[in-house]
């Protein structure tokens, strides 16, 4: 007979709600406990089984400390949930903290035991149901089995939730240890044993489950991710109205935060990535708040990687372009990257690409990204990019300052670096090496661009945001083969009424134009 459970909560078994009572009294929280509905109705089901893959920072770890906070035995969370969305769905009370809960975090085992890593994440599990249930178990035996006799005794099913389950596919390559660990999933979700006692598996991590021949351990996982998280999207990432709302309450520039932090289109919504936007309205500052995270540093591995047309596509997509990509191959594992298409897949699983499934394509979310990938190009093949690149700041004062004939010398310089890549002469192109020139400027403007019509190329209208001071707006009109007047004369023609209609600060006029010769000649007016 098992000794009585005691008050004592456990960190594997039956953890507490400490981690969701801190997220709900951080100063940006945003609820997102309706996921737990969706979870509900999966309980006990053949869909029980959930794999959730998102780039860092996306509210997983959230996710998961939310979940422990409302299934687990180990702690009474109904006063943490009564304000909360889940707390008026009729079937709140049934589930609310009738479960036995094990939570691992696999990154805090890999990091101190490799050699013996299935081991000792059952021993501390071992160690766990033992402070809470006594020692009247076989510890002997293998943890499913274990699992399965706790749930004999007590009738009390058992929520399993990993986060990070994927540390050991992308930073090991011992095969053996990578198969022992397939093997132990397979045992907590697939075996007989777990047939009794799981009612719900629950596993997040960046990469979606690995494709191995003939391995059918985690086969019966429903899968979301970056490409596709339908119907639970807007749970991981924050929504535009939530990103709306908060900005209201913290008194923050929405469109300032949405050209650094959106863009992640996934199943049609635009998220964001909370974690940045979060830091940004606590600390009422825009800034590059990912460039730091452990994934960062594979943008150059993925980047620099000499597959056919992989270095055209990532400056297209600097430059505002989108370019397809075939996903379909990826192996998820960031050592099997075989193509153009592998490195770009896994820059979307990492965060740093968003993908518009409509269009089966890629592209830079955000001025954030765009930034982690300038930091990024200083290496390798990239070094006279990011020579250009570095040069945007001051094309950006020299426009300001209405120093027509920097501008038109700086223009020249982006011209030369980046048409040896794209076609010199390609209307699209030309619009891309602009874009490209004021690459740094979207940290204070909304940049509109129209696409190039008949003849004429593309016009640039910068408008500044509420953090661009004093900086004015700008109309920029590039020309080939005439003159800087003449595209000053179109600017006027065309007046922008739409684009600039309300603004009332100073508007600079820029005409560029670029000859045979590829010289470039520039007039600056002040509207």
């Amino acid at each position: 007979m098992f000794i009585g459970r005691r008050n004592n909560m456990g960190i594997y078994f039956n953890p507490g709600n400490g981690s969701f009572t801190e997220d709900k009294n951080s100063q940006i929280y945003v609820d997102k406990t309706e996921l737990l509905k969706f979870l509900n109705k999966r309980l006990k089901t053949n869909g029980k089984c959930i794999a959730v893959s998102h780039a860092r920072r996306f509210g997983k770890s959230h996710a998961a400390g939310m979940i422990d906070a409302y299934y687990s035995l180990g702690s009474d969370s109904s006063k943490l949930f009564e304000d909360t969305k889940i707390a008026s769905d009729p079937d709140y009370e049934k589930y609310r903290n009738k479960y036995n809960v094990i939570h691992l975090d696999i990154s805090s085992f890999f990091d101190d035991y490799k050699v013996n890593l299935i081991e000792k994440i059952v021993e501390y599990i071992y160690d766990d149901i033992t402070d809470e249930l006594g020692d009247t178990l076989d510890y002997k035996k293998k943890l499913s089995y274990v699992l399965m006799k706790i749930y004999e005794k007590t009738e009390i099913p058992f929520v399993i939730i990993i986060d990070e389950w994927d540390c050991v596919i992308r930073n090991s390559n011992d095969q053996a240890l990578v198969h022992k660990y397939l093997q132990f999933l397979h045992s907590l979700f697939k075996s007989e044993e777990s047939k009794s006692f799981l009612a719900l598996g629950y596993i997040t991590g960046i990469l979606p489950i690995k494709k191995i021949k003939d391995e059918s351990a985690l086969n019966n996982f429903q899968e979301y991710t970056m490409l596709d998280s339908y119907p639970i999207t807007e749970y991981y990432g924050f929504t535009e109205k939530e990103v709306k709302d908060l900005c209201e309450d913290q008194a923050m520039d929405f469109e300032t935060i949405k050209a650094w932090y959106n863009g992640y289109l996934i199943d049609g919504m635009h998220m964001y990535n909370p974690n940045s936007v979060s830091r940004a309205l606590e600390r009422h500052k825009v800034d590059s708040y990912w460039r730091n995270t452990s994934a960062f540093g594979t943008i150059n591995t993925f980047i620099s990687m000499n597959y056919a047309g992989l270095k055209e596509d990532v400056l297209a997509m600097l430059a505002g372009e989108k370019v397809m990509v075939d996903t379909e191959c990826f192996q998820n594992d960031f050592t099997e990257i075989h193509s153009k298409d592998d490195a770009l897949t896994a820059l979307i699983h990492l965060g740093y690409l968003g993908y518009d499934k409509d269009m089966l394509s890629a592209y830079i979310p955000n001025y954030e990204v765009s930034k982690a990938f300038q930091s990024a190009l200083k290496s390798g093949s990239w070094k006279e990019i990011a020579a250009s690149i570095s040069r945007c700041d001051e094309l950006l004062i020299a426009t300001i300052n209405k120093n027509a004939e920097k501008v038109a010398e700086l223009i020249e310089l982006a011209h030369e670096t980046y048409t040896s890549v794209l076609k010199y002469n390609d209307e699209n192109s030309l619009s891309c090496v602009l874009t490209m020139a004021y690459f740094t400027a979207p940290a204070y403007y909304n940049i509109i661009r129209e696409m190039p019509s008949g003849k004429g190329f593309a016009d640039f209208i910068f408008l500044p945001r509420a953090n661009a001071g004093n900086r004015p707006a700008m109309i920029v009109e590039l020309k080939h083969n005439k003159t800087a007047d003449a595209a000053i004369t179109q600017i006027k023609e065309k007046r922008y009424q739409g684009a600039l209609s309300g603004y009332k600060g100073k508007i600079l006029l820029v005409g560029i134009n670029y000859d045979t010769e590829k010289h470039h000649t520039c007039i600056i007016e002040e509207y």
